[in-house]
């Protein structure tokens, strides 16, 4: 069984986790998504937004 630290590490890696995938992803309004969810995503529908636009399209810089 998880410990009190190991529980609250995984939870905050849950939480965290559109802005964990929009760093991966290298998303443009990854700063953007960081700030819905640590204001909004306690309420669980600010969760499922930033979830949803950590997933949408990116911008591929075409190089000259």
């Amino acid at each position: 069984m998880l410990g009190g630290v190991e529980t609250g590490i995984a939870a905050l890696v849950v939480f965290f986790l559109p802005v964990l995938i929009a760093l991966l992803r290298g998303h443009d309004n990854t700063f953007a998504i960081f700030l819905t969810n640590l204001l909004l995503g306690w309420t669980g529908i600010g969760w499922i937004i930033a979830l949803i636009w950590s997933f949408t399209a990116i911008r591929r810089r075409v190089r000259a």
